[in-house]
Order: structure tokens, then sequence, then C-alpha cells
């Protein structure tokens, strides 16, 4: 990074941070996606004629507050990120050293509305890890069998009136999963039909009474949501503000490649394909 570049950070983060502090406005999607863009094309670094290197894992650190917010998204708006990652890439004939990622962390140094990108090129692709969502809170699947239900003896226990004490099993190999229900009074649904075997897929919902229990794929990542602020001028960090089928007796599925498909046919985008259409 140059001189000037420093200059320009520094003076972009003094302006954005007088600016969030001012007018008190929460950091949206398009902002950490516009920054990450930006990230992109100043990590570039051109090797030869035919092969431009550029970052290929970003961590966007926000405010605590922020944070929460984002966070409640769940994993879709990393999805969508990395989507961006990889459209702009393509467009910018980038090339990245192994897969994308993102991750959002809360910062306590930073005020509401300002986020910080620090970028850097990882070699080596991403460590899915298979999680189950329920109410906010992410479980991650071990290889075996996880018990569900009002239990107190179930790997992922749930208060629903309608659940059993041992209502569903989720098996999984490390590489495929199933979801089994174990005779329940009230059933197990995918899409409002009851299945007594499913396929565990990326973002497939099953539900229990009222509690919707969603599969997810995320990077494997240290634990910890914050992370200490870059000092001044360090290069890379910059501040901004701004389904399968539900029949009965389904065979258990072939194993597959861990990394989701965000791009699977007959999921809706949980961000609006106009809005990210746009960037």
């Amino acid at each position: 990074m140059g001189i000037l570049d420093s200059v320009e950070r520094g003076l972009e983060r003094a302006v954005n941070g007088a600016f969030a502090r001012t007018f008190r406005s929460g950091v949206q999607p398009v902002e950490i996606a516009s920054a990450i863009k930006r990230e992109l094309d100043i990590g570039a670094v051109v090797v030869d004629r035919d092969r431009v290197l550029a970052p290929n894992r970003f961590v966007v650190r926000v405010s605590e507050k922020d944070a929460a917010r984002l966070q409640g998204l769940g994993s879709t708006l990393e999805q969508e990120l990395r989507g961006v990652i990889n459209k702009h890439a393509k467009r910018q004939n980038y090339q990245l050293l192994g897969e994308a990622d993102v991750e959002v962390r809360a910062d306590h140094s930073l005020t509401q509305g300002v986020l910080a990108v620090d970028a850097t090129r990882v070699e080596g692709s991403v460590d899915w890890i298979a999680a189950i969502d329920v109410d906010g809170v992410r479980h991650e699947l071990k290889r075996g069998t996880t018990t569900v239900g009002r239990g107190t003896d179930c790997g992922i226990q749930i208060g629903d009136s309608a659940a059993s004490r041992q209502h569903l099993q989720l098996i999984w190999d490390g590489s495929a999963g199933l979801a089994r229900d174990l005779g329940s009074t009230n059933g197990s649904k995918i899409n409002g039909e009851r299945f007594r075997e499913a396929a565990l897929a990326p973002g497939i919902v099953i539900t229990i009474g009222q509690t919707a229990l969603q599969f997810q794929l995320v990077p494997g990542r240290a634990s910890g949501s914050t992370v200490a602020p870059r000092p001044a001028g360090a290069a890379g960090g910059q501040a901004h503000a701004p389904r399968p089928s539900s029949s009965n007796n389904t065979p258990a599925p072939e194993p597959r490649s861990t990394r989701p498909d965000s791009g699977a046919a007959g999921q809706a985008p949980g961000i609006d394909q106009d809005f990210w259409s746009g960037l």
C-alpha cells in the first residue's frame, strides 16, 4: 500500500466515523458488499500478465449492535457475500488461492454504522461444518447420531409441547446426513408434509410443532466473536460507514461434497435477488 492509499484510508475512516456518530445508522448488507469488492480491488496483486491474485478471506468487523442484527440473518448473509466475492473476482479476472470466505464479527471499539474489513489470501479449501439452527441458537452436529426432543438426554433439547421426549434423529457421517422421525406422536414436517426419513441439504427446514430446525453447512472457524482492532495504517483493514422430498422410507443419502450450494434450484434466496443483482 502506498503513502497516498494510507492517507486516503485515514481520511475516510475519520469522515465515516464522524458520519456514523452523527446519524447513528446501522451497517447495511449493501455497504458490506461494496467494502468487500473494494478490498478485492485494493488487494489484487499482478503475478504475471495472465494472473492476478486477490484476497479470498474477509473478516468484517462491526459494532456489537450491528453484529447482533447482522448475525440474526444466520448464515444467509455470509453465503450471499461469498457469492459477491466470486462474482466480482470472475468479472475482474481475479484468481483466488482458495475458496471465498466471509465472517462477520463484533468489535467493541467500533461505533454503530462503521465497519472495517480485513482481507487476506488463504490457500486451500474451507472446512465446512454441519449445524442445526434452532431459535437463533446454532448446534454443531458431530459425526454420528444426534437426538432432538424434549428429553434432557437429547443432544438438542427443545421445549415445544408438540415434541416427544425423543422426537427426531439427525444422522451425519461427515459428508451426508439424514433426518429420521422416531415415531413421534405429532410427527416431523418438511414444507408442511410429514416424513419418516429425509436427506439433509443446506437450507432445509424441519418443523416440530411450532419449532423450526434449519440445517446449514457453515465454515469451520476458531471460537470467539470479537477481534482486536488493527493498528492505524495496517494493510488490509479499512473502515466504512454508510429441499429434498419428504416421502416415507427415503433411502440414506449418497456421499457428496460438503461445500454448500448457495444457488440450489428451488431454494428462495435469503436476501432479495434484485437487491444483490445490482452489486
